[in-house]
């Protein structure tokens, strides 16, 4: 079978980006990721541009985005909610795989700042059962992690102040992330003592509105070592659909398709024990308590342990289990269609020793994993990552 590689990578800056188009956006990633490959538009034969949309002024990004960036190839436009960016690295890997081409791109690009708050609060919402929770029930996005945020920390003693040291680390990394959307550092008080947004869930607690792009450039085993000497690897990818309507969940301290996409990634990549694999982990953390279920969900910690991990400092860049050394959705940003892209990005970096002083991680295994999920988990991807044969 044929393996596919990444060998060029770009970031655009996250934050409000009222300053450029969709289109403009997209290439602050493009660009650099061929500049990193070496390689020009022409040499891309497909790419894939993850975007959930509706709330930017394009609806149909691939074509645009596709025809600003130069390119001449075959495209399309991938939606998992959340998740769109890491079905946008499927669709290019399995591309490159298939043996049907041998350079694909997978770009992200989301501009959520283009409507106003209420709008995108209501069009995140809707990637559950919208008619039957948002209209009934008036969930929005947090509301619907406040509910496992509620049932986790009553089923399992934890508090408040446990997921505020989520909070804490996500701002440490953004401090020293030059494209995160948050580059401050904040206190326990600040979180603690920030206004509530859906009980027991605060302001610190939850991901920003962000628009930003990222973008990566596969090619197959061969052609990857032609290109660069460090060549990422995407050893697997398990991938999951969640009920939904979360009235049918039986479990809500965690995500049922999440483990389930981690163990179909597992299998493929021959893992038996993830605690030992891995170098380092880019997690889900739209909120707090994801990041949390994700360390379980994955199999990092026992049910009701992921806390502790946090409690232990083990999540830290010099810690067991590196965990979203980048700031994370929660303090570099979740531009929803980019996330999973972004994942991918700084996944390359530090399996490349290219992350900035402070956040580069030790570098052993040679492996990394990604969790990107779309809504509260209707979606779950997980990739695994290696940086040599």
């Amino acid at each position: 079978m044929n393996r596919a590689a990444i060998v060029g990578i770009g970031h655009s800056k996250f934050g409000k980006r009222m300053d450029v188009s969709i289109n403009e956006l997209a290439w602050e990633a493009v660009k650099p990721a061929l500049d990193d490959s070496g390689l020009s538009q022409n040499d891309i034969e497909f790419h894939a541009v993850g975007n959930l949309g509706f709330w930017s002024e394009e609806l149909l990004p691939a074509v645009t985005v596709g025809e600003y960036c130069g390119f001449n190839s075959g495209s399309m436009k991938t939606e998992a909610a959340c998740a769109s960016g890491s079905a946008a690295l499927k669709v290019a890997y399995d591309s490159i795989i298939s043996g049907n081409t041998k350079i694909a791109m997978a770009i992200g690009v989301e501009k959520m700042y283009n409507s106003p708050n209420p709008t995108v609060i209501e069009l995140i919402g809707r990637a559950g059962n919208y008619f039957w929770e948002f209209e009934n029930f008036g969930l929005t996005f947090p509301g619907y992690y406040a509910l496992y945020a509620t049932r986790y920390l009553n089923e399992y003693n934890a508090s408040e102040y446990d997921l505020c040291l989520a909070s804490i680390k996500a701002h440490h990394y953004g401090s020293l992330n030059p494209n995160a959307q948050f580059q401050k550092e904040i206190s326990y008080e600040d979180c603690i003592n920030s206004k509530y947004i859906a009980w027991p869930l605060k302001l610190y607690d939850s991901s920003p509105i962000t628009d930003g792009a990222a973008a990566v450039i596969l090619a197959s085993d061969k052609v990857a070592k032609k290109i660069t000497d460090t060549p990422i690897y995407i050893d697997a990818q398990g991938y999951a659909t969640g009920s939904a309507n979360l009235s049918r969940r039986e479990d809500f301290t965690g995500l049922n398709a999440s483990k389930r996409a981690a163990e179909m990634a597992y299998k493929r990549a021959g893992i038996d024990d993830p605690k030992k694999s891995f170098d380092l982990f880019e997690v889900h953390d739209c909120f707090t308590i994801a990041e949390v279920m994700a360390y379980e969900d994955l199999g990092l910690a026992k049910k009701g342990k992921g806390v502790q991990l946090l409690r232990e400092g083990q999540t830290y860049h010099d810690g067991k289990f590196p965990t979203n050394s980048d700031g994370g959705l929660k303090a570099k940003g979740h531009p929803i269609g980019a996330t999973g892209i972004s994942m991918a990005v700084e996944i390359a970096k530090q399996l490349r020793n290219e992350a900035e002083k402070g956040r580069q991680v030790k570098v052993s295994k040679g492996r990394a994993l990604s969790h990107n999920v779309g809504g509260t988990g209707h979606y779950a991807y997980v990739t695994i990552f290696s940086r040599s044969d």
